[in-house]
Parts: C-alpha cells; sequence; structure tokens
C-alpha cells in the first residue's frame, strides 16, 4: 500500500474536487484520478461518488479514511522519529540566491527547524555561479539557485519560476505609457551579476532591439540592486515576487514595455551521493516554493499590486470634488431656483 496513495485519498476527501486536490499535492488530475483508481482496485471497492463538480465519499470511503488518516499520521511519525536518529542533529550547508531569500526562504527555515529540531543549519548568500563553485568544491550540501547543472553527479529538482518585469520608480514618470527598450537606455540599467541567466538575457534583448550600445551596471547583491531602483538611479528588470513591499508601497512600479523575459527559475542542486538530508530538504523547498507562488497568484507578476499603488497615489481632492460637483449640478437642474433662494434666505435668518 502506498502512502502517497492514501494522502491523495484523504485530501479528496477532505476537498471533493480533483481539481483542488491536485493543486494541494502538487500534481495533475490526472495523476489523482489514477491513485484513488489504484486504491478501489486494491481493495475491490468504490471509495467516491464522481460527478462532474465533486467526489463525495462512499460508506466504504468512510470506513476507509479513519485508517488511511491513522496509518498516514503514523508514517509521518516513523519518518521524523528516523530522520532524527540518521541526522536530525548534524550540520547542513546551504547556498541560496538572494531572489529566493527576499521571498520563501525565511518560511522554508522555520518548517526545516520544525522537521529537524536538533539540526544546525550553515547558509551561504551568494551568486548562482559562485554557489555552483562551492558545490562542486563540497564547500555547500545544497543550493537554491537560478540554474540547473546538468550534471549526472548532481540531481536538479525544479522549485518554481518567477515573471521577470521592468520596474522603476515613479520619481521617473515611466508609469502609465508604453515604454520600448529605446527609452528605457537612455537610463543607467541596472541589472544581475555579470554573467548571470538574467544579465545575458538584458543584453540579448537590448542588442536586438537598440542600435547604440547600452550600459548596463552589474551588481551582485539584490538588495542593493532594489534600494537603487527604488531611490530613481535607473530602471531594472527585477521579479515582482521579491519586491511585494515596494510595491504596495509605491517604491517601486511595474512598467508597460514592449518586450518580454522567460521567467527567473529556481532549482535545488545537490550531490547524488550524499546523505538523504539535502534530498529531504531540497523536497520541502519545492513544497515551500509552489505555496509562496500559489499564495501570490495573480501579484506574481505585480500587475495587481501595480494598479493598487498606482490608485493609491492619485490625488483624492479633486476626486471628492468631482463627486460632489455631479449631484449638485443635477439639484440645481430639477430644483426651481426660487425655492432654492427661499432655502438660503431662511438659512441666514
Amino acid at each position: 500500500m502506498n502512502i502517497r496513495f492514501l494522502e491523495t485519498f484523504i485530501w479528496l476527501a477532505r476537498l471533493q474536487n480533483f481539481r483542488l486536490t491536485a493543486e494541494k499535492l502538487h500534481t495533475t488530475q490526472a495523476a489523482v484520478s489514477s491513485r484513488i483508481a489504484s486504491l478501489e482496485e486494491s481493495f475491490d471497492v468504490r471509495l467516491f461518488d464522481r460527478n462532474s463538480r465533486s467526489a463525495t465519499l462512499t460508506p466504504a470511503g468512510r470506513k476507509m479514511l479513519a485508517y488511511a488518516e491513522r496509518i498516514v499520521s503514523l508514517g509521518e511519525e516513523m519518518r521524523r522519529e528516523v530522520e532524527d536518529a540518521s541526522g536530525g542533529g548534524g550540520l547542513i550547508r546551504i547556498g541560496v540566491v538572494e531572489s529566493i531569500v527576499h521571498s520563501w526562504f525565511p518560511a522554508l527555515m522555520a518548517r526545516v527547524r520544525e522537521r529537524f529540531a536538533h539540526l544546525e543549519i550553515e547558509v551561504t548568500s551568494d551568486t548562482t555561479i559562485h554557489l555552483t563553485q562551492l558545490l562542486r568544491a563540497d564547500a555547500v550540501d545544497l543550493i537554491l539557485q537560478t540554474h540547473a547543472l546538468g550534471d549526472r553527479e548532481f540531481a536538479d529538482l525544479p522549485l518554481c519560476e518567477f515573471p521577470m518585469r521592468w520596474v522603476a520608480s515613479p520619481t521617473l514618470r515611466l508609469s502609465g505609457q508604453r515604454v520600448d527598450l529605446a527609452r528605457l537606455a537612455e537610463f543607467p540599467i541596472v541589472s544581475f551579476s555579470r554573467n548571470s541567466g538574467p544579465h545575458i538575457a538584458l543584453e540579448r534583448e537590448f542588442a536586438r532591439a537598440v542600435e547604440r550600445p547600452v550600459r548596463i551596471n552589474c551588481i551582485s547583491s539584490v538588495a542593493a540592486m532594489i534600494r537603487l531602483v527604488a531611490d530613481g538611479f535607473g530602471v531594472a528588470v527585477l521579479p515582482p515576487a521579491i519586491i511585494q513591499r515596494e510595491l504596495r508601497e509605491g517604491a517601486l512600479e511595474v512598467l508597460d514595455v514592449e518586450s518580454g523575459f522567460v521567467p527567473l527559475p529556481l532549482v535545488a542542486s545537490y550531490r547524488l551521493q550524499s546523505q538523504p538530508l539535502p534530498a529531504r530538504i531540497a523536497e520541502l523547498a519545492a513544497e515551500q516554493a509552489q505555496a509562496f507562488v500559489l499564495a501570490l497568484g495573480p501579484e506574481l507578476d505585480g500587475t495587481t499590486l501595480a494598479a493598487s499603488a498606482s490608485t493609491a497615489r492619485r490625488p483624492k481632492a479633486p476626486a471628492r470634488a468631482a463627486a460632489v460637483a455631479k449631484p449638485a449640478a443635477k439639484t440645481a437642474r430639477q430644483r426651481p431656483a426660487k425655492p432654492a433662494r427661499a432655502a438660503s434666505d431662511k438659512n441666514k435668518r
């Protein structure tokens, strides 16, 4: 009996929807259907009554649910005990890029601390290029970065993708209009570190669309990039996922640019012959990354926050004046002039 199949059965019983269950477990509806069908075949019983919108437990399914929950709970307890005994009290060295530090990494660390209570964690934040060098030199056990290694010696686990958008300070007055790359090239361009994936994509975009050479300022610190752009130094391509606060507060805004960047991929890499701990934490990272993406929803590309910030910055006094003026004009048309003057005289008395 497969524990994962039982977990799928439990979540389908709770959510009563194949699509929602697939999203919760980060899999496909076809996989959910296949797991349930396998359980039904194993027990020779129908577990759900299905229709186009929902799935409800049969009497046999309700009986099985209590046992499934107990089995899954025991499995989790067994896993925690074995992990604590086999390495939960050791050391894990994690390398991570700043794009992850500024998004879901704190939540991941909380989950790791909960799962491995006695584990010592050593974190190095650096660029993907340097983190890859550290992993190959066995100076870290796991890296969370932006480029799959594609090496037989290492495992690459996809985590999620962050959309990339052009952003700038409102002081540059670039919002509310369509902007092309030639216009952006008039400002200092702020980029991720030299020879990184985003930097190479940026050079390719400008070489295709702008005839004259464009100076690109490469900065290895994402925090420094955000600060420089928010202060009006220049423009940059950043994942809105890591600048949620700046977008909400109006320090940065997403631009309408006639150019598109491919999303920034995030990947966990570790040595295949290492202890099982890096693989387990990589799996937790994948779960946390997907949860972060689902929680942000449409705000992942900054569109919703950009619109909200633009509305918040709009002057409110003229809008109130207009709102008052319209009813007043309508009242003047509907009421005779004489009674209106009489009412005014009465107020004076």
